[in-house]
């Protein structure tokens, strides 16, 4: 039997929150007390809970977000950082998220989100910037290769490449393939 996913939400909307719990399985997920507001002792909070997800609505963020989410993210390394939006916030503010849960997405597509952003494997620097190895995935992509393809030039598994793809997408903001042939142009990483 699969350990369950601990979910913490930090959400004003009792009926956001209350929805969000209705559609998630109880024999998967299990969610510990609700936060309205991010109290002052959140990290400390958070380093005790032990969340495997927390499930944040950015507009609770102060300014700067940044290091505020830096903190959240340092209480617990391992832990997915989700921003769930149902108004618009800036793409900046979002990319500093591992997840992004629209509350207009299908039911059934909410718990393989939150699966996916516990599996997912991220870099363990804060850095935006793209490494080495990401740009060469990059362009490769940029350039229309397959992830079987990129895996068999770069000589790495294709398991390897999809996790810079994810890596790529986090860092940069832009989920289609076409966006990030336009984002390697734009940084003169390929021509033409």
């Amino acid at each position: 039997m699969k350990p369950k996913v601990q979910v913490l939400v930090a959400e004003p909307s009792d009926m956001i929150r209350e929805g969000l719990k209705a559609l998630l399985d109880e024999d998967e997920f299990v969610f510990q007390a609700p936060l309205r507001e991010l109290p002052v002792d959140l990290p400390q909070r958070i380093s005790r809970q032990q969340p495997d997800v927390f499930i944040l609505n950015p507009t609770l963020l102060n300014t700067p977000s940044r290091m505020q989410l830096v903190s959240i993210q340092q209480a617990r390394v391992n832990m997915a950082v989700v921003a769930l939006v149902y108004q618009y916030i800036d793409p900046s503010v979002l990319q500093q998220f591992r997840t992004v849960l629209d509350v207009r997405e299908k039911g059934s597509k909410v718990a393989q989100l939150l699966r996916e952003s516990c599996q997912a494997e991220v870099d363990d620097d804060e850095s935006y910037e793209l490494s080495e190895r990401e740009t060469e995935v990059l362009v490769l992509l940029a350039k229309g290769g397959s992830s079987k393809e990129i895996a068999d030039k770069l000589n790495i598994s294709v398991h390897t490449v999809n996790t810079h793809r994810k890596n790529i997408t986090r860092k940069t903001g832009i989920k289609s393939v076409a966006g990030l042939a336009v984002y390697a142009m734009l940084h003169n990483l390929v021509v033409g």
